[in-house]
């Protein structure tokens, strides 16, 4: 399959999603529509890409900005498929191997799909191959009319078909493998005398047909495959699909999911064999997990790295932060940005932490905020402490040092740095620098008001 390129049509724009953003642009399983099927035609074999692009084309090409195996085409008018794929030639100028062509709306195509189209091809030594399935209720599709001997001899819109022709149920995906030396021949002298004034790709095949090449078509058994979006209704069920197999492919790798229906997994996630996933789980980004976690229900995880045995406890949200192996977090945790912990480090419930770094051991249990910190290792920071990093202005870091104890209900105005082996006690507002193997206290006398309360009433 070494010479073999791709046309990818995604320049409508789909008013049918009622968006202000190009259809191909929503997202699916954390990623643009559109790069499901640039990866299908890659793992298919496709060294070459002809993106043709229309609606907010700088929106689609500043994602794809930094693929040199793509070459974008503008379609600056819509007027058809056959059209689109003439914008294309320029873009794969020179190449005179086989064509796979697909739109950038058909997500669920899987390359294995797109092998079997290629290898179809090529051991039938056809000009033009249709990926085509059946439908117990083909209505809307292009009915795929074939001759005596099973070769295609033309496909026939809704609009256009006959009464007869409306009963066939083999119908066109709109995925095609051509020969370029006939395509870009063909596509340059379709007409558009058709019910929709269209320059309609479909007719290709007619055309191939009435010269005496071979046009055949591949049936894929599952039409999901082919489904297109269209609406947001579509594009959740392509979510739900997406989503079975991502969480499919995991289970099948080592991991546990509760109740996979309820877990929500972005392509690109990796997680270690062992590792437990509760339900209504959320992992985006480029978030790798190791081995023997244990992920409670309802937690977060953007762009994250977990080492080994790592706990996040429920409602737990982190985002783009390191966990090493053995952390145990939440519940109701909030890791922002930035934060690394070491090994044993123990977050608890309701603690919040900003670019933070916890030295290994150390643990904050509850109620407190740790934002532009440097925390060394076997800490143990008191309920109710805070990092006071921003002075209105510019941020500050507190630097804590191996084997403190930070008492209950203790601020830290930045910039300060507290001595290792020091205690801070319970109520102190530190704003000078600890030494090393010092107390730290700082308290208002307590003064007692006998009576106070009965001479109020």
């Amino acid at each position: 399959m070494d010479k073999t390129a791709a046309i990818i049509l995604a320049a409508g724009k789909g008013t049918r999603m009622k968006s202000n953003l190009v259809k191909v642009m929503h997202l699916l399983g954390g990623r643009p529509m559109v790069a499901w099927p640039i990866e299908a035609v890659r793992d298919a074999g496709a060294t070459r890409i002809a993106l043709v692009t229309g609606h907010q084309s700088d929106a689609v090409q500043d994602y794809l900005h930094d693929d040199p195996s793509i070459t974008f085409a503008l379609q600056e008018e819509q007027l058809g498929t056959g059209h689109a794929v003439a914008c294309a030639e320029r873009a794969l100028q020179g190449f005179t191997g086989r064509v796979l062509i697909l739109c950038g709306d058909v997500p669920l195509i899987r390359p294995e799909t797109l092998r079997g189209l290629l290898e179809c091809h090529v051991s039938r030594q056809a000009t033009v191959t249709v990926l085509t399935t059946h439908l117990e209720n083909p209505h809307g599709y292009g009915r795929i009319v074939k001759g005596y001997h099973g070769q295609i001899l033309r496909i026939v819109e809704e609009k256009d078909a006959t009464e007869v022709e409306r009963e066939i149920g083999e119908i066109n995906s709109g995925i095609y493998c051509a020969e370029a030396s006939f395509l870009f021949e063909a596509v340059a002298t379709i007409g558009n005398d058709n019910a929709q004034g269209e320059y309609y790709l479909t007719d290709i095949v007619r055309m191939a047909a009435d010269r005496g090449q071979i046009c055949v078509s591949y049936p894929v058994a599952d039409s999901e495959e082919v489904m297109g979006v269209n609406d947001r209704v579509q594009l959740a069920a392509a979510e739900s699909v997406l989503r079975r197999r991502i969480n499919e492919a995991l289970m099948l790798a080592g991991v546990t999911m509760v109740d996979p229906s309820s877990t929500y997994i972005d392509k690109g996630v990796t997680v270690g064999n062992d590792t437990v996933i509760h339900p209504n789980v959320h992992i985006s980004g480029a978030t790798s997990i190791g081995s023997g976690c244990h992920i409670e229900t309802s937690v977060v995880i953007r762009g994250c790295t977990l080492g080994d045995r790592v706990t996040a406890k429920a409602g737990s949200v982190m985002t783009d932060s390191v966990l090493h192996d053995d952390v145990s977090i939440g519940p109701m945790a909030h890791l922002r940005p930035g934060t690394e912990l070491l090994d044993y480090v123990k977050i608890g419930n309701f603690v919040e932490t900003k670019k933070a770094v916890f030295g290994e051991g150390s643990k904050a249990s509850h109620l407190s905020y740790l934002g532009d910190a440097s925390i060394g290792r076997n800490v143990n920071i008191g309920c109710g402490t805070i990092t006071c990093n921003y002075d209105g202005v510019h941020k500050h870091r507190t630097v804590i040092e191996d084997e403190v104890f930070v008492g209950s209900d203790v601020q830290l105005v930045a910039p300060v740095t507290v001595g290792r082996n020091s205690l801070i006690a319970a109520g102190t507002t530190v704003t000078t620098d600890v030494p090393a193997d010092s107390l730290a206290i700082s308290r208002t006398p307590q003064v007692n008001k006998e009576g106070w309360r009965l001479k109020k009433k």
